[in-house]
């Protein structure tokens, strides 16, 4: 298996963290990866530094989305961000290393990750009306 980074994806992830105002999520703690030739029937996976690792390195809490490029590559776009929101979902509120299950107290599911994902494509939009106005207003 080949991994290496991907930028586009860390670009699409960021996004959705701004956009959905996951404040809890530190940017710059989250690693966007690409693998090649993974077994792995995922589109995405994430992947956390346990604790013990943290301690042993002295590093703070990280976490790795990895996208599997065969199986996330061609999905269109809308697809691919609702696999990153699904990825996201993953991290807890305490940003603390650990990862959420799909059935905890939030759970997620195609319809949560359909709800977040309408949200986001809401915020796009209203930002994208906002910058029309805003260039129109500095015509004047």
């Amino acid at each position: 298996m080949d991994v290496e980074p991907a930028p586009d994806v860390e670009e699409k992830v960021k996004d959705i963290v701004d956009t959905l105002s996951y404040g809890h999520i530190n940017e710059y703690r989250l690693i966007c990866m690409r693998s090649r030739n993974a077994t792995a029937r995922a589109y995405a996976r994430i992947w956390n530094l346990p604790d013990i690792w943290q301690k042993a390195l002295s590093v703070g809490t990280y976490y790795i989305i990895e996208v599997l490029t065969q199986h996330y590559d061609p999905l269109s776009e809308e697809e691919k961000e609702k696999v990153l929101i699904h990825e996201l979902l993953h991290i807890p509120m305490t940003f603390s290393g650990a990862l959420r299950p799909h059935g905890g107290k939030v759970k997620i599911n195609a319809k949560t990750v359909g709800v977040l994902h309408k949200m986001y494509k809401e915020k796009k939009k209203e930002e994208k009306g906002r910058g029309r106005r805003a260039n129109a207003e500095a015509a004047f």
